[in-house]
């Protein structure tokens, strides 16, 4: 028998030892890594909007809200990162100008909605989170984006 999990991944379900029921702590010791690693793989992760987010954010697809609440918590790490969906032309800076237009002196922020409708800045943002999580440098996350988007068009950084 095999489980499936959101992410696609199937995972064997163990069966139980002789003399031990369905309910027997020693079949399930080996599926919680498995449900852990499941739901890190399947993307779970804070799925709120942002603060102040307007209706196109709060209605979007939850990887889209969780990166627009990580680029409004650190545009520190997105302003260091282009974007190659070809959003220079309009202006974009950096993959933080996808999700952010401006920050006024009280900290309000008004959102750009380019990257609700595109999945190249959402895909930068998420592997951008992933290779914070595994403690890579700037540096090695400017080199690891530049290395798999630039097939997708032309950086808006230098």
């Amino acid at each position: 028998m095999s489980l499936p999990f959101s992410n696609g991944a199937q995972v064997a379900a163990s069966r139980p030892l002789p003399g031990r029921g369905p309910a027997s702590p020693v079949r399930w010791v080996g599926l919680v890594p498995a449900i852990i690693l499941s739901a890190v793989l399947g993307g779970c992760a804070l799925s709120a909007s942002p603060e102040g987010a307007p209706p196109e954010v709060e209605s979007a697809p939850s990887v889209v809200r969780e990166a627009y609440v990580f680029a409004a918590a650190h545009p520190e790490v997105l302003t260091q990162l282009p974007c190659y969906c070809g959003c220079g032309a309009i202006g974009h800076t950096s993959n933080y100008a996808c999700y952010v237009s401006e920050v006024a002196s009280d900290g309000s922020i008004t959102y750009d909605l380019h990257a609700v409708g595109c999945s190249i800045c959402v895909d930068i943002t998420r592997d951008a989170m992933r290779l914070l999580q595994e403690d890579r440098s700037l540096p090695d996350i400017r080199a690891e984006i530049d290395r798999t988007y630039s097939a997708f068009g032309p950086s808006n950084m230098p």
